[in-house]
């Protein structure tokens, strides 16, 4: 029963943070500082999610000769960083990532 009670606080916490922005978000605004980092959140996400999945199970990744993973991270960045959409880059590098490995390389 404990248990259960732990999952529903911390639900209805994550929820009423999150909800805050919506309800709140026309009566408040964010200092410009925040403003201007919040520019570096997407790229911090795609980094997050690119790095440990291309560096392999124990965190040293091998460039010699690149896995699958590695070249897959490296086409998202480039569709990245030429398209400046996030979404592209993971639509791309998702799908460069299973057509490598259908291919086994």
């Amino acid at each position: 029963m404990r248990i259960w009670v732990i999952f529903i606080v911390g639900g209805l916490i994550t929820f009423s943070l999150r909800a805050s922005f919506i309800v709140l978000g026309d009566r408040f605004r964010l200092p410009e500082s925040i403003q201007r980092s919040l520019v570096y959140v997407a790229p911090a996400a795609f980094a997050a999610i690119a790095i440990p999945a291309a560096m392999g199970d124990d965190g040293f990744g091998s460039l010699a000769p690149p896995t699958p993973e590695v070249l897959a991270a490296v086409i998202a960045g480039a569709v990245i960083y030429f398209s400046r959409n996030m979404i592209a880059g993971l639509i791309v590098g998702m799908g460069s990532l299973w057509i490598l490995q259908a291919f086994g390389l």
